[in-house]
């Protein structure tokens, strides 16, 4: 491994990168005093990009904003609500995303053509127009470039979350400081098959959409893409990025010896944020994390690693701190890749529970108190190849149930 391209920003966010403010206030989606409706803003038209849920069903703030990057790939603002998803809600959920574009491209001073919408919540139930169209009304005022902005935001895109997710980096381009900043929201409906979140992604570093596209497609695929909760993809889920430009160097293409850089930072942020929401999956108490080596390929990897995470019964053996192997090598032998079944290696954390495909003698009570912490790790060894990933996921708990249960009332 090189040296570190980056370095963390403690207390960044979305706000950190230049030309980036970002607000939120309630405006009575919810029942309760939290923030239900956010913004973030650019000062200058930022080259954006977007990837949004593989579900059919696919909710109106999507389709708005598909139209909108499809004209130009330029953002100025995304309008976010919590507490309704705007989904399944037919013509006139399509007609009230349009609104909510409408209105916040007015209050803002930008075209409705750079305003991105993004909605989260109960599935079928129509947005309660008057309220999101006073809280858009007062959103400039709320719009802060410090850490509060970026808080104020982070809060009104929370459903079921227990925890604000946030990430930033700074590294540096043609020897200027240039920042990435992210927030993300996910909690229960969880699954990787992008998009199974709301995320926003802020840069200063100057690159086209075209790249910036390609750039966060690559990045989900080994971040968002290798989560799981519960094997639920929603309808309403995606991740947008806006790059202000605003950083004092060259633009960024695939040649510039900075590039890997940029990409390893965007990487980093993008991990952290998926690791977030899967260690605040609904119920969970422990963050699951697998990583699969010596396969085939990478994909073939990251197959298996998906499907040990997003198995019900490891999941559950996790909760209950039961070392039990069996479970994680029949999620091996369906993920539905090549295995040599007389190769595969498997530790909890250090401690070897398989060798070559045999069961191996080790401490219960060791790996008892191990499986009670709050992070685990799987590391399967398949040895056949030089192909790696690693997913992440959490344990299955009572408390899903009972969430999920009465998640409408």
């Amino acid at each position: 491994m090189g040296k570190q391209s980056y370095a963390i920003v403690e207390g960044g966010g979305v706000t950190t990168p230049r030309g980036f403010k970002a607000g939120g206030l309630h405006c009575g989606l919810k029942k309760t005093e939290r923030h239900d409706l956010g913004v973030i803003a650019c000062e200058a038209p930022a080259a954006a990009a977007a990837v949004y849920t593989t579900n059919l069903f696919q909710a109106a703030p999507l389709l708005i904003t598909r139209e909108a990057l499809a004209k130009g790939g330029v953002l100025r603002a995304v309008v976010v609500n919590s507490g309704n998803a705007n989904a399944c809600t037919g013509e006139q959920g399509e007609s009230d995303a349009r609104e909510m574009q409408a209105n916040a491209a007015e209050a803002l001073g930008v075209s409705k053509d750079e305003v991105a919408v993004a909605s989260t919540g109960v599935i079928g139930e129509l947005l309660k127009m008057d309220r999101v169209n006073a809280g858009i009304a007062k959103l400039p005022g709320r719009l802060r470039s410090d850490e509060q902005g970026s808080d104020d935001f982070c809060q009104a895109i929370l459903t079921t979350d227990l925890v604000k997710k946030t990430s930033c980096v700074e590294l540096t381009v043609d020897g200027k400081p240039v920042r990435i900043g992210g927030a993300a929201k996910g909690s229960g409906m969880i699954h990787p098959n992008m998009a199974t979140m709301l995320g926003f992604v802020t840069t200063d570093a100057k690159i086209g959409a075209t790249l910036l596209q390609e750039v966060l497609r690559e990045v989900t695929n080994v971040s968002f893409n290798m989560i799981t909760v519960d094997g639920d993809t929603s309808t309403n889920d995606m991740l947008v990025a806006m790059a202000s430009g605003l950083a004092d160097h060259r633009e960024l293409t695939r040649q510039h010896p900075d590039f890997p850089a940029f990409a390893d930072g965007l990487r980093h942020v993008c991990t952290e944020l998926a690791k977030a929401i899967a260690r605040d999956g609904e119920g969970a108490t422990k963050l699951i994390e697998t990583t699969v080596s010596g396969a085939d390929s990478d994909d073939a990897a990251q197959a298996i690693a998906k499907t040990i995470i997003g198995s019900s019964l490891v999941k559950s053996a996790v909760y209950g701190a039961d070392a039990n192997w069996g479970r994680i090598i029949a999620a091996v032998g369906r993920a539905g890749v090549p295995v040599n079944v007389a190769t595969v290696d498997i530790r909890l954390g250090d401690i070897v529970v398989l060798e070559q495909s045999r069961p191996v003698s080790f401490d219960e009570e060791q790996a008892l108190e191990y499986l009670k912490g709050d992070t685990v790790a799987i590391h399967v060894d398949l040895h056949m190849g030089s192909g790696k990933a690693t997913a992440w996921g959490c344990d299955l708990t009572y408390d899903y149930v009972r969430i999920n249960a009465a998640y409408r009332t």
